[in-house]
């Protein structure tokens, strides 16, 4: 075997494995990597020659790495969750290198911790259905006990509204669902004794973000609430195009789980204001608007923050519900986005010019704002998956993942201009794991197990602290904050494992699940497409056309894995962007 050992080093050095250099491997995984590699050597699969690198890089994952990938992903939630379980419950979040518990700040202006921790231990709340997902029962039924006992949302927390709705109302559905599904996927994650406790709590903090939505001329809601006192009165006025008009899945299952149409009402009340707000001239949407008089406060119209998440659940809502007017809308949502967003050649895989880019507009002129990117717009291929458009998911996604080969993370700005990161820290983001999984689930194209592999490793290599995994203050020198977000376990962890894993009962045929923005998992079920309480929508306004025919495309399918076609048959294990065009985008962000 040491001649193996030899080649492994000489491939890691070849074909820039870039996360296995200088990590020290467990002992199992190393060995599965040196076996495999021998048996590939064995079929002259690896070759040190000259010809295409890409193409010898990424053409083939043996099985055995392949669980071995997914058992070190197991073990990584693991370990963030029993630390969190051990150090910081029933506090909110894990702080991995002091080993300590973080709940709300005491200073209220603190919004980037504020926004989201309401002392209501959120970090096990957004990780129930993780467990469930990864087969293991006897945690997730403890978990939910734990829950219903211990967790109350009569708390004198100021949280924002939407952070609240994905990371806790979104979890406590979606955990819901799982224990009362008469046919237990996952194997039997259900509780003698529950009654329904989960859909109460639910209902109850949806209650108290209630308050959020009155007294704004706009019908669109306030972006903070208290949970005890309701909207307190020096409550800002401004909020994001994602914060107002991402809330219509997880409003709309609570409202079609208990029969009332109050959430999904004020929900998709709030979505069509928005929509009654967008330019004329070209379709698009600020990233900042004042829910009391309409006004756009912020005009930059992007794919990123303030504003991804909603074109998300203009589809999503769309795949659960079946309304036709959300469909409606992503299309020509979609249609603007491609028309005044879009920068580059053509088509993804043919002809001559740049590699498409989505950049950063004026929404009332699509003029070019800045040169950089966030590192929210990596979730885009994603939905371009379940939009059906392939091909040009998988161009953004190569960007994003040369991105992050060159530093091991994604900054959260990166200037493609300068090839430098404008904002340099990484707070451990599911974005591009995501819609690597996603693509993955498309194409079957063994690129993208190279791609998880490479983020796996290198959140191993660069982000593990002493308790936990924590944020990278800066992407370059790979210095640490003290701080591990919750979605690290929901999305993260989950997202790796699913990849890896493919005989999990989410891929299995008969089971078709969406994921929230979340990542929160929900069943595709004819039950949210029942209409027959919704007799309050009957008198609503449709959505304003802008005298615009609207864009009659219809989605033929509603599963992440449904456009797997559209990619030539002929394609499917060969890489899914020509090598000319990979390396075209590795130069582009400084690479080669």
């Amino acid at each position: 075997m040491r001649w193996c050992e030899v080649l492994l080093g000489l491939l890691l050095l070849r074909f820039g494995l870039h996360a296995l250099r200088g990590l020290v491997l467990p002992g199992a995984v190393r060995a599965a990597v040196t076996r495999e590699v021998c048996q590939q050597a064995s079929y002259g699969r690896f070759f040190l020659g000259r010809g295409d690198d890409y193409g010898r890089r990424y053409s083939a994952f043996p099985a055995g790495l392949r669980r071995e990938m997914r058992e070190m992903a197991r073990g990584m939630f693991s370990f963030g969750y029993d630390n969190y379980m051990q150090h910081a419950f029933p506090e909110d979040e894990l702080n991995p290198i002091l080993c300590q518990g973080r709940g709300p700040d005491r200073d209220p202006s603190n919004l980037n911790i504020n926004d989201v921790l309401g002392n209501y231990s959120l970090t096990l709340i957004d990780a129930l259905d993780t467990l469930a997902v990864m087969g293991n029962a006897s945690e997730f039924q403890r978990a939910v006990r734990l829950v219903i006992d211990t967790v109350s949302f009569d708390k004198d927390s100021t949280v924002q509204v939407f952070e609240a709705t994905i990371r806790i109302l979104g979890s406590l559905l979606s955990a819901h669902i799982i224990l009362t599904d008469t046919n237990q996927p996952f194997g039997n994650m259900t509780l003698s004794d529950y009654d329904n406790e989960l859909l109460h709590m639910a209902h109850d903090l949806a209650v108290r973000l209630l308050p959020a939505f009155e007294n704004t001329r706009t019908g669109m809601p306030h972006p903070r609430v208290n949970l005890k006192r309701g909207v307190l009165p020096d409550s800002r006025n401004e909020t994001c195009t994602a914060g107002a008009g991402s809330l219509l899945v997880e409003f709309g299952i609570l409202s079609r789980l208990l029969g009332d149409s109050t959430f999904e009402w004020v929900a998709r009340r709030a979505v069509r204001a928005l929509w009654s707000l967008r330019s004329n001239d070209t379709g698009l949407f600020g990233n900042v608007v004042n829910i009391q008089t309409g006004h756009w406060v912020g005009t930059l119209s992007g794919l990123g923050a303030g504003l991804d998440s909603f074109f998300e659940y203009l589809l999503k809502s769309y795949i659960l519900f079946g309304e036709e007017e959300d469909l409606d809308m992503f299309n020509e949502a979609y249609k603007s986005i491609q028309n005044h967003l879009r920068r580059g050649r053509e088509a993804c895989n043919e002809g001559e010019g740049d590699p498409p880019l989505y950049v950063n507009v004026n929404m009332f002129s699509g003029q070019l704002m800045n040169t950089w990117i966030d590192s929210l717009q990596a979730f885009f291929p994603g939905l371009q998956v379940l939009k059906g458009d392939i091909e040009d998911a998988i161009c953004l996604h190569a960007f994003y993942y040369a991105i992050w080969k060159r530093y091991g993370a994604l900054p959260e700005r990166y200037n493609w201009q300068l090839q430098a990161p404008d904002v340099s820290f990484y707070p451990l983001r599911p974005e591009l794991v995501e819609s690597t999984y996603l693509l993955y689930q498309a194409t079957k194209n063994p690129f993208y197990l190279h791609v998880g592999m490479d983020i796996l490793l290198s959140l191993e290599k660069h982000t593990k602290a002493k308790c936990g995994y924590a944020t990278l203050h800066h992407v370059v020198d790979k210095s640490q904050e003290d701080r591990m977000e919750s979605f690290f376990l929901s999305e993260t962890c989950k997202y790796l494992y699913l990849l890896f894993d493919e005989d999990n009962p989410v891929h299995m045929a008969g089971h078709k699940y969406l994921f929230t923005t979340e990542g929160h998992l929900v069943p595709i079920d004819p039950r949210l497409r029942d209409k027959s309480w919704q007799d309050i929508f009957i008198t609503e306004k449709k959505p304003p056309r802008n005298n615009e025919k609207l864009s009659q495309t219809k989605l033929k399918t509603a599963n992440s894995s449904s456009n797997c076609y559209r990619v030539p048959a002929e394609r499917t294990f060969s890489l899914p962007l020509k090598s000319v065009y990979m390396r075209q985008i590795d130069q582009m962000v400084g690479l080669l």
